[in-house]
Formats: C-alpha cells, structure tokens, sequence
C-alpha cells in the first residue's frame, strides 16, 4: 500500500510540474504576443488614399505584430514616415499605378500557393495557380503583363542545379502566354536542351514583347533576352541572377556570384550599350531582385542580422558603384516603385 501511495505521490509530482511548465510556455507565449502587439502599434501609419496620390513604394511589411506581411505603402518623399497598410497579405508584391501582383502561401493541411492580380482597391482582380514556393514577381511597364517565379523543387538559389522553377508570363487580364522554360534557348550560337534548364527573375522592357530573365544549365548562369512573340531567350553573357531593367532601358541590375561560395551574390549593372560591368558598392551578401528607385539608385532587401524574428529592410545604393548602401526603409522587404 506503501508503495502504490508513494506512486501516486510521484504521478502527482509530474503532472504539476508538467503542468507548470505548460502554464509557463503559455504565459512565455502571451508575452511575446503581447510584446508583438505593442512594437506593431509603435508604427505611425496614415490614410492610404493620400499616400497613393503621389509617387510611392509599395512593400511587404516585416514589423512584428498584426501587420507582419501585409503590403504598404509610403510616400517616396518620406519612406520613414508614416505607412500606410493595405488589406493585402504577400510573400511576394510588385506593383504598379492601379495594379499589384502577389503571391501568396496558404497554409492548411494542404500547402497551397496562388498568384493575386490586385486592383487599383487592393482587391483581388484574378487568381492563377502558382506551382509551388513563391520567388520572383514583375509587372511590365504598363501593367499588361506579369511574370511570376516559383520553386517546384528545392527553395533557394543557393545551389545551382539543385532546384527546380517555373516561370509563367500572362496578360493581366488571365491569358497565359507562355512557361518560358518552353522557349528556345541559344548561347553562344548553339541551343541549350538540357533537362537541368531553369528560367527565373524576368524582367520587362517597355515593348510588351522583349524581356531579360536569368537562364542556368549545367551549374552556370546567363543573362538572357527574351522575346514573347518569338518565343525565344538569346544568351548575352554569363553569372547573371535575377535581372533588373533600369527605367531608361539601357542597364540591367544584378547580383553574381563570381568567385564566391555557394549561397553568396554581390551585386552589380551592366549597360547594354557598352557591354561594360559595373560592381556596386554593397559588399553584403545580396539574395533579391533588385528594384530601381531611379535611374541612378536600386534598392534591394536585406535580412536583418541577429534577430530572431523574419525581420529585414530595404536598402539603396548608387547605381555607378560610388557611395555607399544606406537604409532607405527599415521593416520592409520586396519594394516596388510606383510614380
């Protein structure tokens, strides 16, 4: 009896301190809520109408709290003044005047993953299947068309040949005009048919038919330029990802690899005229797609270093590799420039 009582008392022991412990992780748990809820409220935020006015940066918000991955925006004037949220929620934003494309994750018992065309209210226009974890989006010029990118295996670009993409093109109006791995791609002269081919980070110029895009096979990376009606991707030269066209249409952003380790990018332009390279002054490890603020500054993304949270800002730097990166916006990541 002795023993069945001394039992018990022991049952008894563990479950009160279970218990506590459990009550403890709760309490841990409401805390930091608690804690989230207040840093969201210490962002100052304005009237949305009166930001969309006049030239803005559309953004994903990375503050902590309740907004935590809803669009903003802010006057480009004032990017460290008040934002003000939409009712949109991305991983992915690009957008512009009136017009916004988003991709988003959903997670459930099943993970699903769609494209959002948004309106010029934020609402949703028109929802296309996205093939799987989101990457790259881009609008054209004039928002008749918009690319999207997605991992269908692996989830990064770190290892080259190790993931899979599919990168679509469609009308915002819904009209699919093409899987670009479909295209045919030529470098040097001779077309690439490998099955390792993946295409990615497109980028419009002012046409509605010429795009540039990054092209790898075999472990190498080109710059390619693509033509919709076509249906082709010419190489122009080699260790470009994730291209960007400047508003002129005469320079490309980029990050390369070089030398580097598997898993690191500096960044850099190239002109299209002079075929000349141009490296940046960010010396950081850069994994964005670049977005020009201007014809002479981009601005990138960067995960902020030591926090535990998914937290990041927007850089910028000039665009001739002089100066030197500043914080353009801080608790922000996947910006866009809307005049």
């Amino acid at each position: 009896m002795a023993g069945v009582r001394g039992r018990m008392v022991a049952f008894i022991a563990v479950v009160t301190v279970a218990a506590a412990g459990a009550t403890g992780y709760v309490l841990h748990v409401r805390h930091r809520q608690v804690l989230a809820s207040t840093a969201a409220s210490a962002v100052p935020t304005t009237g949305l109408s009166r930001v969309q006015s006049q030239p803005h940066l559309v953004f994903r918000s990375t503050a902590s709290g309740e907004t935590y991955g809803r669009v903003a925006v802010v006057p480009l004037s004032e990017p460290d003044g008040p934002r003000a949220f939409t009712t949109a929620s991305c991983d992915r934003i690009h957008a512009r005047r009136g017009l916004a494309v988003c991709l988003t994750t959903e997670r459930g018992l099943v993970t699903t993953y769609r494209t959002l065309l948004l309106g010029a209210d934020w609402s949703t226009r028109l929802t296309l299947p996205l093939a799987g974890l989101p990457s790259r989006a881009r609008l054209s010029p004039d928002g008749t068309l918009a690319a999207t990118t997605a991992f269908v295996h692996g989830d990064s670009y770190a290892q080259p040949g190790q993931f899979s993409t599919r990168t679509l093109v469609t009308t915002t109006s819904g009209r699919q005009l093409g899987d670009l791995e479909t295209f045919e791609l030529s470098v040097d002269g001779r077309v690439v048919a490998a099955a390792d081919k993946n295409i990615w980070g497109v980028t419009f110029a002012a046409d509605d038919d010429t795009f540039y895009a990054t092209a790898a096979s075999g472990g190498r990376t080109w710059l390619v330029r693509g033509s919709l009606s076509a249906r082709t991707l010419t190489g122009l030269r080699k260790d470009v990802e994730c291209p960007s066209l400047s508003p002129d249409g005469t320079r490309i952003a980029f990050k390369k690899r070089g030398a580097l380790p598997a898993g690191q990018w500096r960044i850099a332009v190239f002109d299209l005229r002079t075929h000349t390279e141009t490296m940046l002054a960010e010396t950081r490890n850069v994994d964005d797609q670049l977005e020009w603020l201007d014809n002479a500054h981009v601005l990138y993304g960067v995960p902020r270093a030591g926090t535990a949270a998914a937290s990041s800002d927007v850089w910028t730097v000039p665009a001739d590799g002089t100066g030197k990166p500043t914080i353009f916006l801080r608790d922000a990541w996947s910006p866009s420039v809307v005049r």
